[in-house]
Formats: C-alpha cells, sequence, structure tokens
C-alpha cells in the first residue's frame, strides 16, 4: 500500500481510515480518490470477485472529466462500444424508424462513452488495486457508530473499526438500510419493471438495438459488437411494484410470460430463452430519493445515495461525480461532518438535474399508452439526422472544483 513520504524528523500523521461497501462504479472510483488524498482505504464487495460483462452504460459530461482526471479515460476509448443504429419497431415487427442513437440518447458523437459496466468497473479497479485493500466475498453485517469512529462486523466473521464507512453498494444498499431504514422510505417507483438476460444472436446484429413497443411493453436486443450473444430486455408499465416477485425468480418469469403473452416479433422466443436463462436480472425501474446522504460518520454515494434510474442513462456519471466530490470534499475540511456537508451541498443539485431527466427518457423508449406510441413513432418517421449538439446542460452542469487538502 502506498504511502506519502514523510519529512525527515517529522511526526508521523495519523492516516483516516474509510471503508467502502461496493466494488462497482462508486466504490472504486471514491477509493482511488481518498487514497490520492491520504486515506487508509478497504473496500469490501459481496462478490467473490469483480464482475465483469454486463450492460452497456454511459460516461457523459462532468464524468468525462472525473476519468479523465484519472488516467483511465484512453482505456474506456478502447472500450468504446459505438453504437451504429437503434431502430424501432411497431407491434406487427415492423420498421418505424432507424435512427442514429445519439437522436434519442442525445449524446455527443465522438465524445460520450459507452462501455460494458464491466469494463468501466476493471478500469476503475485497475487503478486502485494495488494501493487499497479489497475484501471480497464479505458484506457488512452491522455498525456501531460512536464518538471516535465506527465499529463494523462483517459476515465473514471479522470485526474492525474504521474512523469513516461509506455505502456504495447500490439501490438496494444493506448501509442505507442499517443507517438510515428500510429502502421504502427512499425509493420513487416509477412504473416499470424489467427482466435482463443474455441471449444468442441469431438475429444478424452487430454493433446496434433493435426495440419493439407495443403500449406499455417493450422488448430490446442490444449487440455490444458481432459476438454470439446479445443483452434482452424485455421492460413493461406495471401501476404498483410486484413485490412478490422480486426474491422468487419462477414468478419473475411467470409475471415476464403473462405480461407479454400473445406479443409478436422475436418475443415468444425471448419468453422461451427467458425461462432457460442462467443471468436473469428482475428489478423495479426506481429512483433513490434522500433527504440527507450522510449520517454521523456513515455516508452515501453513486446509487446508494440518488440512484436516477436506467431512463436517465446518468447512473454511472453520477456515480462517479458522486465519488470525486465526495472525496475532496471530505480532504479539504479537518472535520468529516463539515466534509460531508460540502459534499451534499456541491453536488445535490447536479444530482437532481440529472435525476428529474426521467421524464425524457420513458417517453422516447418506453411509451405506456396507444396514444404516446402513436405520437413518438410519428416523431421518429419524422426525423431526418440527429438534432444538433448544442450541449448537455444536466449532464455537464457541474464544473468540477479543485480541491485543496488541509495539512
Amino acid at each position: 500500500m502506498t504511502r506519502t513520504a514523510l519529512s525527515q524528523g517529522a511526526p508521523a500523521v495519523r492516516r483516516r481510515t474509510v471503508l467502502i461497501s461496493g466494488a462497482s462504479i462508486a466504490g472504486p472510483a471514491l477509493a482511488f480518490w481518498l487514497n490520492r488524498y491520504g486515506c487508509a482505504v478497504t473496500v469490501v464487495e459481496k462478490a467473490g470477485a469483480l464482475r465483469g460483462g454486463g450492460y452497456p452504460i454511459d460516461v457523459r459530461g462532468t464524468a468525462l472529466d472525473v476519468v479523465r482526471k484519472m488516467g483511465v479515460l484512453p482505456r474506456l476509448r478502447d472500450a468504446h462500444i459505438d453504437l451504429r443504429r437503434l431502430t424501432f419497431l411497431d407491434e406487427d415487427g415492423g420498421e418505424v424508424a432507424s435512427v442514429d442513437p445519439n437522436a434519442v440518447t442525445g449524446g455527443v458523437a465522438g465524445e460520450d462513452l459507452e462501455v460494458r459496466r464491466g469494463a468501466l468497473a476493471g478500469a476503475l479497479y485497475a487503478a486502485v488495486r494495488d494501493d487499497v485493500e479489497f475484501l471480497f466475498d464479505d458484506s457488512i453485517d452491522t455498525l456501531d457508530q460512536h464518538r471516535h469512529g465506527v465499529d463494523v462486523t462483517f459476515r465473514g466473521g471479522g470485526s474492525r473499526t474504521f474512523d469513516l464507512v461509506v455505502g456504495a453498494d447500490g439501490l438496494h444498499s444493506r448501509t442505507r438500510e442499517l443507517v438510515f431504514g428500510p429502502e421504502e422510505g427512499f425509493h420513487r417507483y416509477l412504473g416499470y419493471c424489467f427482466a435482463g438476460f443474455t441471449v444468442r444472436n441469431t438475429f444478424g446484429l452487430v454493433r446496434e438495438a433493435t426495440m419493439w413497443n407495443s403500449p406499455g411493453r417493450a422488448a430490446v436486443l442490444y449487440a455490444v459488437g458481432d459476438g454470439d450473444e446479445v443483452h434482452a430486455l424485455l421492460n413493461f408499465a406495471r401501476p404498483e411494484p410486484p413485490s412478490g416477485a422480486f426474491r422468487d425468480p419462477e414468478a419473475q418469469r411467470d409475471l415476464v410470460a403473462e405480461v407479454f403473452a400473445g406479443a409478436g416479433w422475436e418475443v415468444p422466443g425471448l419468453l422461451a430463452a427467458l425461462r432457460e436463462a442462467e443471468d436473469l436480472f428482475f428489478d423495479a425501474v426506481g429512483q433513490i430519493r434522500m433527504p440527507r446522504w450522510s449520517d454521523n460518520r456513515v455516508a452515501l454515494v453513486g446509487d446508494a445515495a440518488y440512484a436516477p434510474s436506467f431512463l436517465t442513462g446518468q447512473g454511472s456519471s453520477l456515480a462517479l461525480v458522486g465519488a470525486y466530490m465526495l472525496a475532496g470534499s471530505l480532504a479539504a475540511e479537518r472535520d468529516h461532518t463539515a466534509g460531508f456537508a460540502a459534499y451534499e451541498r456541491d453536488t445535490r443539485a447536479f444530482v437532481t438535474l440529472n435525476q428529474d431527466r426521467v421524464g425524457e427518457g420513458d417517453a422516447v423508449l418506453f411509451p405506456a399508452t396507444a396514444r404516446a406510441l402513436e405520437q413518438r413513432n410519428a416523431m421518429l418517421r419524422g426525423r431526418a439526422a440527429p438534432p444538433p449538439a448544442e450541449g448537455r446542460p444536466a449532464h455537464s452542469a457541474l464544473v468540477l472544483p479543485e480541491f485543496t487538502p488541509v495539512v
């Protein structure tokens, strides 16, 4: 583990110890910056190893400045998917329109990045793995905050004390539940559920996505390259989240099959593949909205604090920016309470602006009514080219500050 060199004869300065729960995006990014500012960092991750693969995610606007400062931008450029076409189909499987993906997502060609989640996680991990401690196949069991630190017991059986603990453990954060209470108090359901899995690429898709829609239902095939597999997504509108299905994969499969019964195009084959899929991921589409992101010596970052939902395309970008802002705010203040307050004060407006973009995503991709779908298709048919790039204030609304660590 790297350590800042001490001047000869100067007394040793005790390093602030920080435990981060979660090793996906926000966790390793935060570990990188905290280590840069002299903290002794431990990251605990419930998975047995770093997770590879995964669905494509976007890195845009201010988040590009973060990965540039981290030195991982060249690696991410090499991993850029470069989706070339997005084709919309009607209920009968006929083509509505085939467009440049940036025309729908608001992206900027040649600037924004789209990479597989595993590629981003791998780049962040490689940037910090030699400088911080990683504990895989373990997780936080209990937290006990007191005047001098946080006593943590791990599900693997160990126990340690840290100065600070940060939850970077996603939408269904265990850290948030332990400190702030049940997820229901902060989860804002957005009216959709989805099932994601991989299927064989028998469709001839290469670096493109195809989306079938009927009112309140969508089936998506997404080819990140020219490989043997494509990502499948079945998304559907539902007034209330199906709470009884979240812990039962068979109930999830039954629900999706019921919702998509009678659908055309390739949907029957996707439902058959869903029955056999070993990588099924099912969830409700929602956001996390919290009145505060810290409590005493525990703070939250990324989806654990402010998941925006995939409808905004900004989840990973908010995680990267939030990690930079949290680490810098802590470094610039002697007291962690002041650091946490500065993090929230200087980051919340950016987060809220991006969370509020959610309506733009569902209107274009997942119209819930026949009228909305008809209007969407008419708009797509009339679009000959993507709109000119005029900047995306929500993505780039925050200019990264340069933090000066206290001595």
